[in-house]
Protein backbone atom coordinates (compact mmCIF):
# COMPACT_ATOMS: atom_id res chain seq x y z
CA UNK A 1 0.00 0.00 0.00
CA UNK A 2 1.47 3.22 -1.30
CA UNK A 3 0.92 6.84 -0.52
CA UNK A 4 1.05 8.19 -4.08
CA UNK A 5 1.19 5.94 -7.42
CA UNK A 6 3.03 7.54 -10.56
CA UNK A 7 1.75 6.13 -13.70
CA UNK A 8 4.59 7.78 -16.25
CA UNK A 9 7.89 8.12 -15.57
CA UNK A 10 8.93 11.30 -17.70
CA UNK A 11 9.59 15.01 -16.59
CA UNK A 12 6.50 15.92 -15.13
CA UNK A 13 5.88 12.07 -12.93
CA UNK A 14 9.55 12.38 -11.57
CA UNK A 15 9.16 15.98 -10.94
CA UNK A 16 6.06 15.16 -9.08
CA UNK A 17 8.09 12.09 -7.26
CA UNK A 18 10.35 14.53 -6.21
CA UNK A 19 8.22 16.97 -4.40
CA UNK A 20 6.37 14.24 -2.72
CA UNK A 21 9.47 12.51 -1.74
CA UNK A 22 10.77 16.34 -0.16
CA UNK A 23 7.35 15.40 2.34
CA UNK A 24 7.99 12.07 3.45
CA UNK A 25 5.16 10.16 0.58
CA UNK A 26 5.82 7.02 0.16
CA UNK A 27 6.01 6.64 -3.80
CA UNK A 28 6.29 4.24 -6.73
CA UNK A 29 6.43 5.60 -10.00
CA UNK A 30 5.37 3.11 -12.95
CA UNK A 31 6.85 3.58 -16.25
CA UNK A 32 5.82 1.20 -18.94
CA UNK A 33 9.46 2.02 -21.44
CA UNK A 34 11.83 -0.35 -20.38
CA UNK A 35 14.58 2.29 -21.07
CA UNK A 36 14.39 5.83 -20.98
CA UNK A 37 13.79 7.57 -24.26
CA UNK A 38 16.40 9.05 -26.88
CA UNK A 39 13.91 11.37 -28.47
CA UNK A 40 14.28 14.96 -28.33
CA UNK A 41 10.49 16.21 -28.17
CA UNK A 42 11.91 18.98 -26.00
CA UNK A 43 14.83 21.77 -26.35
CA UNK A 44 14.88 23.55 -23.04
CA UNK A 45 13.46 25.06 -19.90
CA UNK A 46 11.77 28.10 -20.01
CA UNK A 47 12.24 31.03 -17.26
CA UNK A 48 9.34 30.05 -14.92
CA UNK A 49 10.47 26.48 -14.69
CA UNK A 50 14.19 27.18 -14.65
CA UNK A 51 13.11 29.34 -11.33
CA UNK A 52 11.33 25.76 -10.43
CA UNK A 53 14.99 24.08 -10.27
CA UNK A 54 16.14 26.98 -8.23
CA UNK A 55 13.88 26.78 -5.78
CA UNK A 56 14.53 23.13 -5.22
CA UNK A 57 18.51 23.37 -5.33
CA UNK A 58 18.57 22.25 -8.53
CA UNK A 59 19.71 24.95 -11.24
CA UNK A 60 23.34 23.87 -10.89
CA UNK A 61 22.60 20.87 -12.40
CA UNK A 62 20.87 21.65 -14.81
CA UNK A 63 23.14 24.77 -16.16
CA UNK A 64 26.19 22.56 -16.13
CA UNK A 65 24.15 20.12 -19.05
CA UNK A 66 22.54 23.26 -20.86
CA UNK A 67 23.52 26.29 -22.80
CA UNK A 68 22.10 29.38 -21.77
CA UNK A 69 20.32 31.63 -24.49
CA UNK A 70 19.80 35.20 -23.27
CA UNK A 71 18.01 38.20 -24.71
CA UNK A 72 16.06 36.52 -26.97
CA UNK A 73 12.16 35.88 -26.96
CA UNK A 74 9.90 34.13 -29.78
CA UNK A 75 6.69 33.68 -30.52
CA UNK A 76 5.51 32.06 -33.46
CA UNK A 77 8.94 32.29 -34.77
CA UNK A 78 9.48 35.68 -34.75
CA UNK A 79 12.30 36.38 -33.16
CA UNK A 80 12.52 39.81 -30.58
CA UNK A 81 14.80 40.52 -28.29
CA UNK A 82 13.17 39.87 -24.50
CA UNK A 83 11.80 42.83 -22.85
CA UNK A 84 14.04 45.00 -20.31
CA UNK A 85 13.44 44.25 -16.52
CA UNK A 86 11.39 40.98 -17.60
CA UNK A 87 10.19 39.85 -14.02
CA UNK A 88 12.37 36.97 -13.10
CA UNK A 89 16.14 36.33 -12.34
CA UNK A 90 16.45 33.98 -14.67
CA UNK A 91 15.52 36.02 -18.45
CA UNK A 92 17.27 33.00 -20.44
CA UNK A 93 16.15 29.75 -22.17
CA UNK A 94 18.12 27.53 -21.04
CA UNK A 95 19.03 25.02 -24.02
CA UNK A 96 18.91 21.67 -22.98
CA UNK A 97 17.55 18.07 -24.42
CA UNK A 98 14.25 16.52 -22.93
CA UNK A 99 16.48 13.46 -22.51
CA UNK A 100 18.85 14.68 -20.39
CA UNK A 101 16.03 16.51 -18.11
CA UNK A 102 14.31 13.22 -18.12
CA UNK A 103 17.55 11.64 -16.08
CA UNK A 104 18.54 14.61 -14.22
CA UNK A 105 14.56 14.63 -13.01
CA UNK A 106 14.75 10.53 -12.18
CA UNK A 107 17.99 11.01 -10.50
CA UNK A 108 16.75 13.54 -8.23
CA UNK A 109 13.73 11.40 -7.67
CA UNK A 110 15.81 8.72 -6.79
CA UNK A 111 17.88 10.18 -4.37
CA UNK A 112 15.32 11.31 -2.32
CA UNK A 113 13.86 7.59 -2.48
CA UNK A 114 11.31 7.41 -4.68
CA UNK A 115 10.61 3.87 -6.14
CA UNK A 116 11.12 3.94 -9.72
CA UNK A 117 10.55 0.73 -11.81
CA UNK A 118 10.70 0.48 -15.28
CA UNK A 119 9.15 -1.84 -17.91
CA UNK A 120 5.73 -2.12 -15.93
CA UNK A 121 2.68 -1.04 -17.95
CA UNK A 122 -0.47 -0.26 -16.29
CA UNK A 123 -3.56 -2.22 -18.06
CA UNK A 124 -6.10 -1.01 -15.57
CA UNK A 125 -7.73 0.73 -12.52
CA UNK A 126 -10.33 0.87 -10.08
CA UNK A 127 -10.71 3.16 -6.83
CA UNK A 128 -12.55 3.15 -4.31
CA UNK A 129 -13.28 5.83 -1.04
CA UNK A 130 -9.69 4.19 0.69
CA UNK A 131 -7.77 4.22 -2.51
CA UNK A 132 -6.79 3.05 -5.61
CA UNK A 133 -6.25 -0.48 -7.49
CA UNK A 134 -4.27 -0.83 -10.25
CA UNK A 135 -3.16 -3.63 -12.71
CA UNK A 136 0.08 -4.29 -14.29
CA UNK A 137 0.46 -6.04 -17.84
CA UNK A 138 2.51 -9.17 -16.24
CA UNK A 139 -0.91 -9.50 -13.67
CA UNK A 140 0.80 -7.48 -10.72
CA UNK A 141 -1.72 -5.95 -8.33
CA UNK A 142 -0.50 -2.70 -6.63
CA UNK A 143 -2.45 -0.56 -4.16
CA UNK A 144 -2.14 3.26 -3.13
CA UNK A 145 -4.21 5.55 -1.47
CA UNK A 146 -4.15 8.35 -4.17
CA UNK A 147 -3.07 7.97 -7.78
CA UNK A 148 -1.62 10.96 -10.67
CA UNK A 149 -1.67 9.53 -14.20
CA UNK A 150 1.55 11.60 -15.68
CA UNK A 151 0.87 9.16 -18.87
CA UNK A 152 1.33 10.83 -21.70
CA UNK A 153 -1.33 12.40 -24.00
CA UNK A 154 -2.93 9.07 -24.62
CA UNK A 155 -3.15 8.42 -21.23
CA UNK A 156 -4.74 4.67 -19.82
CA UNK A 157 -5.68 6.82 -16.71
CA UNK A 158 -7.62 9.52 -18.19
CA UNK A 159 -9.63 6.85 -20.54
CA UNK A 160 -9.79 4.58 -17.44
CA UNK A 161 -11.85 7.46 -15.51
CA UNK A 162 -13.54 8.47 -18.41
CA UNK A 163 -12.76 11.74 -18.26
CA UNK A 164 -13.93 13.78 -21.69
CA UNK A 165 -10.41 15.29 -23.48
CA UNK A 166 -12.48 18.21 -25.32
CA UNK A 167 -10.24 19.61 -28.31
CA UNK A 168 -9.73 19.62 -31.97
CA UNK A 169 -7.97 16.78 -33.92
CA UNK A 170 -4.78 17.11 -35.77
CA UNK A 171 -4.98 18.89 -38.98
CA UNK A 172 -1.05 19.26 -39.45
CA UNK A 173 1.81 16.50 -39.13
CA UNK A 174 5.38 17.50 -38.39
CA UNK A 175 8.27 14.53 -38.74
CA UNK A 176 11.17 15.09 -36.16
CA UNK A 177 14.36 13.25 -36.36
CA UNK A 178 18.11 13.03 -35.33
CA UNK A 179 20.16 12.12 -37.70
CA UNK A 180 23.36 12.26 -40.14
CA UNK A 181 23.74 14.29 -43.09
CA UNK A 182 25.82 14.59 -45.74
CA UNK A 183 25.47 17.62 -47.41
CA UNK A 184 27.95 20.57 -46.60
CA UNK A 185 27.42 22.36 -43.69
CA UNK A 186 26.98 26.44 -45.87
CA UNK A 187 24.77 24.60 -48.54
CA UNK A 188 22.34 23.11 -46.22
CA UNK A 189 22.00 26.17 -44.12
CA UNK A 190 21.21 28.43 -47.32
CA UNK A 191 18.93 25.68 -48.57
CA UNK A 192 17.14 25.45 -45.27
CA UNK A 193 17.20 29.69 -44.69
CA UNK A 194 15.31 29.83 -48.22
CA UNK A 195 12.74 27.20 -47.78
CA UNK A 196 11.99 29.01 -43.95
CA UNK A 197 10.88 32.28 -46.15
CA UNK A 198 7.83 30.55 -46.82
CA UNK A 199 7.58 27.29 -44.61
CA UNK A 200 8.45 27.93 -41.26
CA UNK A 201 7.16 24.76 -39.71
CA UNK A 202 10.56 23.58 -41.85
CA UNK A 203 13.81 23.28 -40.82
CA UNK A 204 17.14 21.83 -40.41
CA UNK A 205 19.79 22.40 -38.20
CA UNK A 206 22.99 21.21 -36.15
CA UNK A 207 22.10 18.90 -33.03
CA UNK A 208 25.54 18.61 -31.71
CA UNK A 209 27.72 15.61 -31.80
CA UNK A 210 27.94 15.94 -35.51
CA UNK A 211 24.09 15.40 -35.85
CA UNK A 212 21.37 17.38 -37.29
CA UNK A 213 17.69 17.88 -36.20
CA UNK A 214 15.15 18.18 -39.02
CA UNK A 215 11.88 19.26 -39.17
CA UNK A 216 9.49 18.76 -42.07
CA UNK A 217 5.93 18.83 -42.38
CA UNK A 218 4.27 15.32 -43.54
CA UNK A 219 2.54 14.37 -46.45
CA UNK A 220 -0.68 13.82 -44.17
CA UNK A 221 -1.71 12.78 -40.21
CA UNK A 222 -1.08 9.72 -39.73
CA UNK A 223 -3.99 6.88 -38.90
CA UNK A 224 -1.91 5.57 -36.21
CA UNK A 225 0.80 7.87 -34.40
CA UNK A 226 2.23 5.10 -32.11
CA UNK A 227 3.67 3.65 -35.73
CA UNK A 228 7.16 6.16 -36.15
CA UNK A 229 7.53 7.76 -39.79
CA UNK A 230 10.38 6.04 -41.56
CA UNK A 231 13.49 7.82 -43.20
CA UNK A 232 12.02 7.03 -47.04
CA UNK A 233 9.19 9.20 -45.56
CA UNK A 234 11.55 12.00 -44.39
CA UNK A 235 13.61 11.62 -47.27
CA UNK A 236 10.39 12.24 -49.74
CA UNK A 237 8.56 15.70 -47.67
CA UNK A 238 12.41 16.92 -47.45
CA UNK A 239 12.59 16.51 -51.54
CA UNK A 240 9.35 17.67 -51.78
CA UNK A 241 9.65 20.98 -49.85
CA UNK A 242 13.12 21.93 -50.23
CA UNK A 243 14.17 20.22 -53.69
CA UNK A 244 16.88 17.95 -51.49
CA UNK A 245 17.18 15.41 -48.79
CA UNK A 246 20.63 16.64 -48.19
CA UNK A 247 22.16 13.57 -48.09
CA UNK A 248 20.63 12.41 -44.57
CA UNK A 249 21.09 8.83 -43.36
CA UNK A 250 21.59 6.88 -39.73
CA UNK A 251 18.45 8.24 -37.94
CA UNK A 252 19.28 8.06 -33.99
CA UNK A 253 15.48 8.29 -33.84
CA UNK A 254 12.27 9.40 -35.64
CA UNK A 255 9.05 10.26 -34.12
CA UNK A 256 5.98 12.58 -35.13
CA UNK A 257 3.76 15.21 -33.66
CA UNK A 258 0.57 17.24 -34.66
CA UNK A 259 -1.36 20.20 -34.16
CA UNK A 260 -3.94 18.32 -32.08
CA UNK A 261 -5.18 20.47 -29.51
CA UNK A 262 -7.40 18.99 -26.23
CA UNK A 263 -8.03 19.53 -22.89
CA UNK A 264 -9.24 16.97 -20.01
CA UNK A 265 -12.75 18.35 -18.57
CA UNK A 266 -11.36 18.04 -15.01
CA UNK A 267 -8.37 17.48 -13.24
CA UNK A 268 -9.55 15.22 -10.86
CA UNK A 269 -11.31 12.32 -10.15
CA UNK A 270 -11.67 10.82 -6.34
CA UNK A 271 -8.31 10.07 -5.78
CA UNK A 272 -7.05 10.06 -9.35
CA UNK A 273 -5.34 13.20 -10.69
CA UNK A 274 -4.13 13.57 -14.18
CA UNK A 275 -0.46 16.14 -14.78
CA UNK A 276 1.20 16.94 -18.06
CA UNK A 277 0.06 15.81 -21.04
CA UNK A 278 -2.06 13.29 -19.51
CA UNK A 279 -4.42 15.87 -19.07
CA UNK A 280 -3.10 18.34 -21.86
CA UNK A 281 -1.73 18.10 -25.43
CA UNK A 282 -1.29 20.94 -27.86
CA UNK A 283 0.89 21.80 -30.79
CA UNK A 284 5.21 21.94 -29.72
CA UNK A 285 5.33 26.28 -30.95
CA UNK A 286 6.99 27.73 -28.27
CA UNK A 287 8.21 24.97 -26.63
CA UNK A 288 6.05 25.10 -23.67
CA UNK A 289 4.63 20.96 -23.34
CA UNK A 290 7.27 19.74 -20.68
CA UNK A 291 8.06 23.20 -19.24
CA UNK A 292 3.56 22.74 -18.57
CA UNK A 293 3.87 19.68 -16.90
CA UNK A 294 6.98 20.36 -14.81
CA UNK A 295 4.96 23.03 -13.49
CA UNK A 296 1.67 20.89 -13.08
CA UNK A 297 3.43 18.57 -10.78
CA UNK A 298 4.93 21.61 -8.79
CA UNK A 299 1.54 22.75 -8.36
CA UNK A 300 0.23 19.60 -7.05
CA UNK A 301 3.14 17.97 -4.88
CA UNK A 302 2.70 19.70 -2.06
CA UNK A 303 -0.66 19.83 -2.17
CA UNK A 304 -0.84 15.96 -2.16
CA UNK A 305 1.74 15.93 0.20
CA UNK A 306 -0.36 17.56 2.85
CA UNK A 307 -3.18 15.12 2.07
CA UNK A 308 -1.34 12.28 2.71
CA UNK A 309 0.32 14.11 6.08
CA UNK A 310 -2.78 14.90 7.56
CA UNK A 311 -2.38 18.63 7.39
CA UNK A 312 -4.55 19.46 4.47
CA UNK A 313 -6.99 22.27 4.68
CA UNK A 314 -10.62 21.31 3.36
CA UNK A 315 -10.42 21.99 -0.07
CA UNK A 316 -6.57 22.24 -1.08
CA UNK A 317 -6.77 19.76 -3.26
CA UNK A 318 -9.59 21.06 -5.00
CA UNK A 319 -7.17 23.67 -5.70
CA UNK A 320 -5.16 21.91 -8.45
CA UNK A 321 -7.88 22.14 -10.83
CA UNK A 322 -8.74 25.67 -10.38
CA UNK A 323 -5.10 27.20 -10.48
CA UNK A 324 -4.03 24.67 -13.14
CA UNK A 325 -6.75 24.04 -15.82
CA UNK A 326 -7.10 27.66 -17.40
CA UNK A 327 -3.50 27.97 -17.12
CA UNK A 328 -3.67 24.97 -19.36
CA UNK A 329 -6.25 26.58 -21.23
CA UNK A 330 -3.73 29.90 -21.75
CA UNK A 331 -1.42 27.80 -22.87
CA UNK A 332 -3.36 25.68 -25.59
CA UNK A 333 -4.95 29.27 -27.00
CA UNK A 334 -1.44 30.80 -27.57
CA UNK A 335 0.17 27.46 -29.44
CA UNK A 336 -2.95 27.16 -31.52
CA UNK A 337 -2.17 30.77 -32.52
CA UNK A 338 1.29 29.81 -33.17
CA UNK A 339 0.53 26.98 -34.89
CA UNK A 340 -1.71 29.04 -37.48
CA UNK A 341 0.67 32.02 -37.87
CA UNK A 342 3.83 29.62 -39.28
CA UNK A 343 1.10 28.79 -41.87
CA UNK A 344 2.56 29.34 -45.74
CA UNK A 345 -0.77 30.91 -46.69
CA UNK A 346 -1.68 34.37 -47.53
CA UNK A 347 -3.66 35.33 -44.91
CA UNK A 348 -1.31 34.19 -41.99
CA UNK A 349 1.64 35.20 -43.85
CA UNK A 350 0.47 38.90 -43.33
CA UNK A 351 -0.84 39.01 -39.82
CA UNK A 352 2.65 36.94 -39.17
CA UNK A 353 4.43 40.19 -40.32
CA UNK A 354 2.17 42.75 -38.53
CA UNK A 355 2.54 41.13 -35.34
CA UNK A 356 6.38 41.07 -35.87
CA UNK A 357 5.93 45.09 -36.00
CA UNK A 358 3.62 44.70 -32.64
CA UNK A 359 6.44 43.19 -30.95
CA UNK A 360 9.01 45.99 -31.50
CA UNK A 361 6.44 47.80 -28.39
CA UNK A 362 7.80 46.75 -25.12
CA UNK A 363 3.87 45.99 -23.70
CA UNK A 364 3.31 43.61 -26.64
CA UNK A 365 6.66 41.95 -26.50
CA UNK A 366 6.24 41.69 -22.46
CA UNK A 367 2.99 40.11 -22.63
CA UNK A 368 4.05 37.58 -24.66
CA UNK A 369 7.44 36.95 -23.25
CA UNK A 370 4.91 36.77 -19.87
CA UNK A 371 2.86 33.69 -21.51
CA UNK A 372 5.56 31.96 -23.15
CA UNK A 373 7.61 31.92 -19.74
CA UNK A 374 4.97 31.81 -17.44
CA UNK A 375 6.00 34.94 -15.55
CA UNK A 376 2.95 36.27 -15.66
CA UNK A 377 0.36 33.56 -14.07
CA UNK A 378 -1.43 35.14 -11.36
CA UNK A 379 -3.82 32.37 -9.37
CA UNK A 380 -7.16 33.73 -8.34
CA UNK A 381 -6.64 34.81 -4.36
CA UNK A 382 -8.89 36.95 -3.95
CA UNK A 383 -8.65 40.61 -4.22
CA UNK A 384 -5.24 42.52 -2.76
CA UNK A 385 -1.97 43.98 -4.17
CA UNK A 386 -0.88 42.79 -7.55
CA UNK A 387 1.63 40.77 -6.44
CA UNK A 388 -0.84 38.25 -4.69
CA UNK A 389 -1.18 35.29 -6.27
CA UNK A 390 1.65 35.72 -8.57
CA UNK A 391 5.14 33.86 -7.81
CA UNK A 392 7.75 35.75 -6.23
CA UNK A 393 10.74 36.09 -8.53
CA UNK A 394 14.43 35.50 -6.33
CA UNK A 395 15.43 38.12 -4.70
CA UNK A 396 18.51 38.85 -2.46
CA UNK A 397 18.50 38.78 1.22
CA UNK A 398 20.81 40.20 4.04
CA UNK A 399 22.07 36.43 3.98
CA UNK A 400 21.72 35.16 0.35
CA UNK A 401 19.09 35.07 -1.72
CA UNK A 402 15.19 33.83 -1.49
CA UNK A 403 15.13 30.84 -3.09
CA UNK A 404 17.83 29.64 -1.53
CA UNK A 405 15.51 29.47 1.35
CA UNK A 406 12.94 26.85 -0.38
CA UNK A 407 14.82 24.11 -1.14
CA UNK A 408 12.86 22.14 1.34
CA UNK A 409 9.40 22.91 -0.61
CA UNK A 410 8.18 24.40 3.25
CA UNK A 411 5.87 27.38 3.36
CA UNK A 412 8.05 30.71 4.09
CA UNK A 413 7.54 34.12 5.54
CA UNK A 414 9.34 36.62 4.09
CA UNK A 415 9.44 39.00 7.37
CA UNK A 416 10.71 42.47 7.05
CA UNK A 417 9.18 43.93 10.19
CA UNK A 418 10.87 40.97 12.15
CA UNK A 419 7.54 40.97 14.44
CA UNK A 420 5.67 38.45 12.97
CA UNK A 421 5.50 34.89 14.04
CA UNK A 422 3.95 31.39 12.40
CA UNK A 423 4.11 29.65 16.28
CA UNK A 424 1.86 26.58 15.52
CA UNK A 425 2.79 26.41 11.74
CA UNK A 426 6.54 26.50 12.31
CA UNK A 427 6.53 22.03 10.91
CA UNK A 428 5.22 23.51 7.69
CA UNK A 429 6.23 27.20 7.34
CA UNK A 430 9.73 28.60 7.56
CA UNK A 431 10.35 32.12 8.94
CA UNK A 432 12.38 34.67 7.26
CA UNK A 433 12.94 37.95 9.19
CA UNK A 434 15.37 40.07 6.82
CA UNK A 435 14.69 44.13 7.48
CA UNK A 436 17.19 44.22 4.80
CA UNK A 437 14.84 42.39 1.96
CA UNK A 438 14.57 43.89 -1.17
CA UNK A 439 10.81 43.24 -1.09
CA UNK A 440 8.33 46.50 -1.41
CA UNK A 441 5.76 44.43 1.20
CA UNK A 442 6.13 44.92 4.70
CA UNK A 443 5.99 40.89 4.90
CA UNK A 444 4.92 38.19 2.23
CA UNK A 445 3.38 34.47 3.30
CA UNK A 446 4.83 32.26 -0.05
CA UNK A 447 3.04 29.08 -0.68
CA UNK A 448 5.91 25.93 -1.21
CA UNK A 449 5.25 26.97 -4.67
CA UNK A 450 6.47 30.38 -4.11
CA UNK A 451 3.24 32.04 -5.06
CA UNK A 452 2.27 34.91 -2.43
CA UNK A 453 -0.76 34.13 -0.56
CA UNK A 454 -0.70 36.83 1.89
CA UNK A 455 0.89 40.66 1.66
CA UNK A 456 0.80 42.66 4.98
CA UNK A 457 2.56 43.72 8.58
CA UNK A 458 -0.70 42.36 10.83
CA UNK A 459 -0.11 39.21 12.78
CA UNK A 460 -4.14 38.94 13.19
CA UNK A 461 -4.03 39.10 9.42
CA UNK A 462 -1.26 36.72 9.44
CA UNK A 463 -3.33 34.33 11.47
CA UNK A 464 -6.36 34.60 9.35
CA UNK A 465 -4.43 33.50 6.41
CA UNK A 466 -2.48 30.75 7.41
CA UNK A 467 -5.10 28.10 8.08
CA UNK A 468 -6.13 28.95 4.58
CA UNK A 469 -2.68 27.11 2.88
CA UNK A 470 -1.44 25.62 5.48
CA UNK A 471 -4.33 23.79 7.72
CA UNK A 472 -4.92 23.95 11.49
CA UNK A 473 -2.21 25.60 13.61
CA UNK A 474 -0.44 22.40 15.02
CA UNK A 475 0.01 22.07 19.19
CA UNK A 476 2.99 19.89 18.69
CA UNK A 477 4.94 22.67 16.11
CA UNK A 478 8.10 24.34 17.54
CA UNK A 479 7.21 27.82 18.68
CA UNK A 480 3.17 26.58 18.91
CA UNK A 481 1.22 28.84 21.71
Amino acid sequence: MFDVIIIGGGPTGMMLASELRLHGVDVLVLEKDAEPSSAVRSLGLHPRSIEIMDQRGLLDRFLANGQKYPGVGRFAGIDKPLPENLDTAHAYILGIPQPVTDRLLAERAAELGAEIRRGCEVTGLEQDNEGVSIVIADGTRVRSRWLVGADGGRSLVRRALGIAFHGDPATTEWIHSELEVAAPPDELAAVVDEVRKTHRGFGVGPAGNGLFRAVVPAATVAEDRTVPPTLEELKTQLRAYAGTDFGIHSPRWLSRFTDATRLAEQYRAGRVFLAGDAAHVHPPLGGQGLNLGIQDAFNLGWKLAAEVNGWAPPGLLDTYHAERHPVAQDVLTITRAQSELISPEPGPRAVRRLLAELMDFEDVSRFLAERISSTGIRYNFGEGPGLLGRRLRDIPLSDGRLYEYMHDGRGLLLDRTRRLSVAGWADRVDHVADAGADLEAAAVLLRPDGHVAWIGENQDSLLRHLPVWFGAASPNAEGAA
